[in-house]
């Protein structure tokens, strides 16, 4: 299912994840919500309402599975001086531009990407940013290795990388101690609007995808699973998740 363009449809699943959370909030878990494609600034407007919702107690740690139609999207840290071509070259291939409070440059997301948003309060995790992203990156590193990808970290570079490629961008942003933003695994996407960008300001390196590396199409739903089974056991925390069709 395709998220709406109006308020109406951003509240509408502000309620369905608010009620279908509060049977995990009850269990101390972390619920999970599959949400398709959605448009990055409904995306991020949902992140901000859900993150006050944590903070006010109403729902648990939350994480958010989507794609998003094209878009380049430039972080804190960013500017358009890494977007190589012209605004008319973009619009004729169907890709936005938008600024945005996550961390770090310019990236590209598109249908085939496999974005996650986790809402997670760290003051239950011992208020540690670092180990935060650290197990975030492990969660892909993880998945990857399921798919019998050998993904790693790069001490010089964000992400997670195939060799000299990038697989996996990371971005985020904590408030009062509450995530937002997160992560963009390469799975079946177009890697080719990557060529109009310095990925994340990097312009010594290149980009890659599962389908890439595979030779074939993967299910984006198995993905998601092998995530979960991923993010529990790094996280240690009991992941409920709930479907939204």
């Amino acid at each position: 299912m395709a998220m709406g363009g109006n308020l109406f449809v951003l509240n509408k699943w502000r309620e369905i994840i608010v009620t279908k959370a509060d049977a995990a909030y009850k269990s101390k878990g972390c619920r999970v919500f599959n949400l398709d494609t959605v448009d990055f600034a409904e995306a991020s407007h949902l992140q901000s309402e859900l993150i006050e919702l944590r903070l006010a107690g109403r729902i648990p740690d939350v994480i958010l599975f989507l794609q998003h139609p094209p878009v380049l999207t430039i972080g804190a840290f960013g500017g358009e001086q890494n977007v190589m071509v012209p605004r008319d070259v973009l619009e004729k291939e169907g890709i936005s531009v938008t600024h945005t409070d996550r961390g770090g440059d310019v990236t590209y997301h598109g249908p085939g990407q496999l974005v996650g948003y986790p809402i997670l309060d760290l003051k239950t995790r011992g208020r540690d940013l670092h180990q935060y992203v650290h197990d975030l990156e492990e969660v892909v590193i993880s998945t990857l290795g399921d798919y019998s990808i050998s993904a790693h970290r790069d001490p010089d570079y964000p992400g997670i990388w195939v060799g000299q490629e990038k697989i996996c961008a990371m971005g985020i942003r904590v408030a009062h101690w509450v995530t937002k933003h997160g992560f963009a695994l390469n799975v079946n996407n177009d890697l080719k609007p990557f060529s109009y960008i310095n990925p994340c300001g990097i312009v010594d390196r290149g980009v890659t995808s599962m389908r890439q590396l595979l030779g074939q199409e993967l299910e984006i739903r198995d993905v998601i699973n092998s995530m979960i089974r991923h993010f529990s056991v790094v996280f240690d925390t009991n992941v409920h998740e709930a479907m939204v069709l």
